[in-house]
């Protein structure tokens, strides 16, 4: 694979996610017949806030993983990188869904981003400036 399309590959798996995601919001709203903001639903109000914080950090680092690609990183830097995101997306997806407090999914999905995110940060300024 070419590094374009890995993160071709990434880009289209989280993407992928993100429409679960929105799904969910709708689901949930047509079933507490919600057209706008939670309507006071608990579980409506976590499933579009669990959307929201996917839409937050999901897209920058898909911006960096075509950064990288063009840059002509290693497929196994995108791999790294790209496989991490969509574990650290999921991990918190599940965990924010299941409480509105701590979880291991909730905890450990963020960490992940964050270190996705310096981690990516660092790739970009290397093979930019190399």
């Amino acid at each position: 694979m070419t590094p374009v399309a890995v993160a071709g590959l990434y880009i289209g798996i989280n993407l992928l996610i993100l429409l679960a995601l929105a799904w969910n919001v709708i689901s949930g709203r047509r079933a507490s017949k919600v057209g706008f903001g939670d309507g006071g639903d608990e579980s409506l109000a976590r499933r579009i806030r669990v959307h929201a914080n996917a839409t937050e950090w999901v897209p920058g680092m898909l911006i960096g993983l075509l950064t990288l690609a063009l840059l002509d990183a290693h497929i196994y830097v995108l791999h790294a990188l790209g496989i991490a995101l969509t574990l650290a997306r999921v991990l918190h997806a599940f965990g924010l869904t299941g409480s509105s407090g701590t979880s291991f999914g909730r905890f450990g999905g963020a960490l992940i981003t964050l270190l996705v995110y310096l981690a990516g940060s660092v790739a970009i300024l290397w093979y930019a400036l190399t």
